[in-house]
């Protein structure tokens, strides 16, 4: 019974260090790792940085070990880990898994020691920096072994300043007068008085944008002003823009650590919790940035779809917008099991079974299936509506253009119709039909579809095939154009681009220049549009003339031919 005694308490010892001890634990003896054990299971006056009892004992244990140990110290007093480093450092363990105070700071504070006797160093202030802690600091041996002093450090909450921290005053363990308690609450308060972001603004995303391109500075540029544009569509409140170009670019970060570094700090100040990447990221980067910045990341990609899942209204729509998801989800399925279970196998099963990452795998590719097999549906039920037309003879007439460029207006303009119209990109998603007669008798369909965008994700657009259809069935495509876009023959060429690979190249097509009105009309604008197509302001009727008489020209061709 004594032997049996004994072990169970060893085993108690060792889920303890297990359980609270982090880091390289080898060659420490039995009183060595007691005392670990002792000093992990105290608790400290919550308004102390430190006991002076607990002080000594770690300052005598990294004397004698020339290793720095630190304690990870909750606001409640508890310590939460102990770490053993070596004589120049220590590893500090995720802290995801530990409660958060809800804050700007994360609750926590390190307490660690220098038996060499150096400054707080600039790696301390990074962990400080990034790990948000209500302090970090350092103890000092002396010669005998003792605690000489604690040196702290503290973040700033600051707006503009360029200090990121304050240093506090030396103090030795035992002659602590600072509350601890009051400080950190001081600091939380001023952190939400200088929050930047209005009280509206926090059930809003707050988000920086990130490019990082081995573009012309100008496309490049004109590439984050799109992103801007994509987030506002989200309603995401945008605090701050970053732009770098590289020739080659970092296949983990996207960017380089010491950019990426100010971008945390920036996120800190501006209390930013979200990065937008205006490049594709694969699962890996994702992981890494998330990790290292301890932030969410999302890319291009991810936020065009989520402007489609928050538009899509129709049926079709919103089976469109989930399968792309769906397919953009798929490859980046976690490859670790964290369960390591393995869910379907058993008694009177053959093999171990399916781990949980094949379930998921296997349902999405039968959603997958399901959803394609919808959609083939209603794509034969848009060609029995297009039957219909056809048995009318009734010409088609689609709008097409670059995101925003005012096709839905115009269609409102022409047909008196009532579609939503916003300044917001992909506003419209789903497809919009109505009659239009013209002056000479000539009555048509006219069409509205979903707005193009450069590196429109492939996914979404095969999602989209169905909608697109209509297109193929168009007797003119009118190609409405942002005239006031600084780079709307950028956005022309994405269109045409894409209409190519659409293989609608053949059809005949009239470029529409709107927004006229928004510009001051010189000789080189009114000699593009008088070269290459029509000026018009979908606002504005008076303006449909020349249109639609040259619309009227080119439908009478068509159905002469």
């Amino acid at each position: 019974m004594a032997v049996a005694s004994k072990r169970q308490s060893r085993a108690t010892i060792g889920e303890i260090i297990i359980a609270r001890v982090c880091g390289n634990i080898q060659g420490l003896k039995k009183n060595q790792l007691k005392t670990l054990e002792r000093i992990g299971s105290r608790r400290v006056q919550r308004d102390l940085i430190i006991g002076p009892e607990m002080a000594r004992s770690i300052c005598e244990l990294s004397h004698e070990l020339n290793r720095q140990i630190g304690l990870l110290i909750h606001r409640s007093g508890k310590i939460e880990h102990v770490i053993i480093g070596d004589h120049s450092g220590l590893m500090i363990p995720k802290l995801s898994q530990i409660r958060s105070t809800g804050g700007r700071l994360r609750g926590l504070r390190l307490v660690h020691t220098h038996p060499g006797g150096e400054d707080i160093s600039d790696d301390d202030l990074m962990d400080l920096l990034f790990l948000r802690l209500d302090l970090i600091s350092v103890l000092k041996i002396t010669e005998d072994g003792l605690p000489e002093n604690l040196y702290s450090a503290h973040l700033l909450p600051f707006a503009e300043e360029k200090e990121m921290w304050s240093f506090l005053q030396p103090v030795h363990p035992a002659g602590q007068i600072d509350d601890l308690e009051e400080l950190v609450r001081a600091l939380e308060e001023e952190f939400a008085r200088r929050q930047l972001t209005s009280q509206v603004d926090q059930a809003r995303d707050r988000a920086i944008l990130i490019s990082v391109s081995t573009e012309s500075r100008r496309q490049a540029e004109s590439s984050l002003i799109e992103l801007k544009e994509l987030s506002r569509s989200d309603n995401i409140v945008v605090l701050d823009e970053v732009l770098q170009r590289r020739r080659k670019i970092n296949p983990r970060f996207i960017l380089g650590k010491g950019r990426l570094t100010e971008i945390i700090i920036a996120a800190l100040r501006l209390d930013a919790n979200l990065l937008i990447f205006n490049q594709e990221l694969n699962p890996s980067q994702i992981r890494s940035i998330t990790e290292f910045t301890d932030l969410r990341v999302i890319d291009r990609t991810q936020l065009i779809l989520d402007i489609f899942a928050h538009r899509a209204m129709s049926r079709e729509g919103k089976l469109q917008v989930e399968m792309a998801q769906l397919k953009y989800m798929l490859p980046r399925l976690s490859s670790r099991d964290d369960a390591l279970s393995r869910l379907t196998g058993g008694i009177g099963a053959r093999g171990p079974g399916e781990t949980k990452l094949e379930i998921d795998r296997r349902r999405i590719n039968d959603r997958l299936a399901r959803l394609a097999k919808e959609l083939k549906g209603v794509s034969q039920e848009r060609y029995r509506r297009r039957a219909k037309r056809r048995k009318k003879d009734l010409p088609v007439i689609s709008l097409v253009g670059y995101t925003n460029a005012g096709k839905s207006t115009l269609l409102n303009s022409l047909t008196q119709s009532d579609i939503i119209a916003e300044d917001k990109l992909f506003a419209t998603l789903d497809p919009t039909s109505r009659r239009l007669r013209f002056p000479q008798d000539i009555e048509v369909i006219i069409t509205d579809t979903v707005g193009f965008i450069n590196n429109l994700p492939k996914d979404l657009l095969q999602a989209f095939k169905a909608t697109l259809e209509e297109l193929e069935e168009a007797d003119l495509l009118v190609h409405v154009i942002d005239f006031s876009n600084p780079s709307y023959r950028y956005q022309m060429e994405v269109v045409e681009k894409l209409l190519v690979e659409l293989e609608l190249g053949m059809i005949p097509c009239l470029k529409v220049f709107n927004k006229i009105d928004l510009i001051e009309m010189g000789e080189d604008q009114s000699r593009t549009v008088d070269k290459e197509g029509i000026g018009i302001s979908a606002l504005n009727r008076r303006t449909f003339e020349p249109f639609i008489d040259k619309a009227q020209q080119m439908m009478r061709k068509v159905i002469a031919g």
